[in-house]
């Protein structure tokens, strides 16, 4: 399934703030500086819908993105490091932390990692505290164009034997990378196997 038509919805802090009208919600997440709005405008196809930067922790507002007049991508703030202050990264964990848990539209919740480099420690709590939660999610691993493709496959690997030890079973993975659109219709295609159910 394709994304043929991608329009900017709003911007929030809360969620009496969102979009008034209700229709299932595909948020994205991940680290400062994983990739996320590139992959973003990857999969819509748009480029500069969702706002890139060089410095980490561009997005500091949920932003929601009306798909195909049928559903939302939502962008969330990244979590870890970014360059803002330790009061201004706690109200950010704490604006994700309602979305997650409390908005009655999301139906799945996509965590980006960086597919060059091995799970980070603030990933893993992430990862852990949202299988606490009961909040079904996927993996996307971004970034596949920077290693070769052995290289690659030997991280993902790696990644993928280091969640086995906290899950008998793995979430979906994905592999991506914005700038060849690897991976980019699998994607795709989950969200609207998932849309098929509701």
């Amino acid at each position: 399934m394709k994304i043929t038509k991608a329009l900017f919805a709003g911007s929030s802090q809360l969620l009496k703030d969102k979009p008034k009208q209700k229709l299932p919600e595909f948020a994205f997440i991940g680290r400062s500086n994983v990739g996320k709005s590139s992959l973003i405008n990857s999969l819509c196809g748009v480029k500069g819908l969702a706002k890139t930067s060089a410095t980490p922790g561009k997005t500091l507002l949920v932003n929601h993105f009306l798909i195909n007049d049928s559903w939302y991508l939502v962008d969330l703030p990244g979590y870890g490091y970014a360059k803002v202050s330790q009061a201004a990264r706690a109200k950010l964990a704490k604006m994700n932390n309602n979305f997650i848990n409390n908005s009655p539209e999301l139906v799945m919740l996509f965590v980006l990692l960086d597919s060059r480099h091995n799970i980070q420690k603030i990933d893993l709590e992430f990862l852990i505290s949202l299988g606490e939660a009961g909040i079904p999610f996927a993996i996307i691993f971004t970034k596949a164009d920077k290693l070769g493709k052995v290289a690659l496959q030997k991280q993902i690997d790696a990644n993928k034997k280091e969640l086995l030890k906290y899950w008998e079973e793995l979430p979906p993975v994905f592999v991506t990378s914005s700038e060849s659109h690897m991976g980019k219709d699998e994607v795709t295609d989950y969200i609207y196997s998932i849309l098929e159910t509701l």
